[in-house]
């Protein structure tokens, strides 16, 4: 290879070497080896030749050509190599750290606290059913003797749905569970005892209201329920729920128009922050007539009574949580007191 030939072979490599990224690279590429590079216009120079010029002439071009292709090639693989190098380094474990682990999961409070009660409750005797949250007008108001014009209605703020169908029917969220002891009531022959946990849904919010909220609702139904079972029972359940026999519970007179009589269930602490205070936890009653009427069954030969309580309000209680919308904003500092 003569020494001009030499020259660009060794200015071309250098210039490989210097090239920091594929970009630089390939600019040094064009300058030697594209279809206006040094090398080609080389190439040109063949045609003006003899033969025997072009035989001696064309081999040293090809050995250069050669020889700048590798030190190309090599030059492409450092630079990938310090690519690669670099997104390793920066992607690096430093091994020194301590270890992360896996945090464990716990279930929610308000499940914790529903599946308590419903443990309670099954151990008394009651089975657990469910029901639509969608219902209709006779459901969820007329069977528990809430007429169209009675004023019941306006203590309640309900999510009306659109008649897409145009039958008439009005389409609602349910209210509360109680609609589930209407349609399990009307399938099932006395006696029974039945608790219907699940969403319910009301026109509120704020710091103690939800427009979407839990309630258990029990009922039992048999031939000589009296309201002192209604009492006995519902005041052993507060008890257990809470781990505490030295509670007082009081039954207040109220109104509801599925019950007659009707009371509100208020109970007090003896210790801790809410002592000596009277919270109310829940609603009750003996059933009405008219409501056991409507259940298909006859209410000269049976009877029972119905219960009505928050899951909110209770797990509020028992856990001390002053405010309803930490249940659902999923922060898991909150949460994350409730890991067992």
């Amino acid at each position: 290879m003569n020494q001009s030939l030499q020259t660009l072979v060794n200015e071309a490599i250098g210039r490989f070497r210097q090239a920091k990224t594929l970009s630089e690279l390939d600019g040094a590429k064009a300058a030697y080896l594209g279809k206006k590079g040094k090398i080609s216009e080389l190439f040109g120079l063949l045609k003006s030749m003899s033969s025997e010029e072009k035989k001696e002439f064309g081999l040293e071009l090809n050995s250069a050509k050669g020889v700048i292709n590798s030190g190309l090639k090599d030059a492409k693989e450092r630079i990938e190599f310090t690519q690669i190098q670099k997104k390793l380094n920066a992607q690096s474990i430093d091994v020194t750290l301590p270890g992360r682990g896996h945090d464990k999961g716990a279930i929610h409070p308000l499940t914790q606290s529903r599946r308590e009660i419903e443990k309670i409750f099954s151990l008394m005797g009651f089975e657990i059913a469910s029901g639509p949250e969608i219902e209709n007008d006779w459901f969820n108001f007329t069977a528990l003797n809430n007429p169209k014009d009675h004023p019941a209605r306006s203590m309640q703020d309900t999510f009306y749905l659109e008649d897409l169908d145009n039958n008439g029917d009005n389409y609602l969220l349910r209210t509360h569970t109680s609609p589930v002891q209407v349609r399990f009531a009307s399938c099932n022959k006395p006696p029974f005892r039945v608790i219907s946990p699940g969403k319910t849904y009301r026109v509120d919010s704020d710091a103690t209201h939800s427009p979407m909220f839990h309630q258990i609702e029990g009922l039992w139904l048999d031939r000589n329920v009296t309201f002192r079972d209604l009492k006995g029972l519902y005041i052993d359940f507060l008890k257990v729920y809470f781990d505490n026999t030295e509670i007082n519970v009081r039954f207040r007179p109220s109104y509801f128009p599925f019950t007659e009589p009707s009371a509100e269930v208020d109970l007090m602490f003896s210790k801790g922050q809410l002592s000596g205070k009277w919270l109310e936890v829940a609603g009750a009653g003996m059933v009405h007539p008219k409501v056991i009427s409507n259940f298909k069954l006859d209410p000269n030969e049976f009877r029972g009574f119905a219960f009505g309580m928050g899951l909110e309000r209770l797990t509020m209680l028992k856990y001390g949580i002053g405010d309803l919308r930490l249940f659902f904003e999923n922060d898991l500092r909150f949460l994350e007191q409730f890991k067992c």
